[in-house]
């Protein structure tokens, strides 16, 4: 009985290697996933869902994306001013403005998000 085990204990063995690295890619979608999520959270809160605002939620999502980790933000010396005037001047310059306009602009965003 014991020899009709082996093919598949090895079935099981050869699985468990093949898996191995298929794991450690999931987590790291999982991470990339969380991440969207977040940030799809965020643009919801300050208002880019609906029509209209399709360049606006691109270029904040853009820039949600790249900042990276919290950990990895740390290191840059910004503060949570200093990202949320990132965010306001890309979300200025997706929708074109300029001069006045974009003055108004990102004083009225900056007000309101804190």
């Amino acid at each position: 009985m014991t020899k009709a085990w082996m093919p598949v204990a090895a079935l099981l063995v050869a699985t468990a290697l093949v898996m191995s690295p298929a794991a450690a890619a999931t987590a790291k979608q999982q991470a990339q996933q969380a991440k969207m999520k977040d940030c799809n959270a965020q643009a919801d809160a300050q208002g880019l869902k609906g029509a209209g605002k399709g360049a606006e939620r691109q270029a904040f999502m853009k820039t949600c994306l790249a900042a990276g980790s919290d950990a990895a933000a740390a290191p840059s010396g910004r503060t949570a001013q200093q990202e949320k005037m990132k965010t306001c001047n890309a979300d200025a310059t997706a929708k074109g403005l300029k001069g006045a306009d974009r003055q108004k602009f990102m004083s009225g965003r900056l007000s309101a998000q804190q």
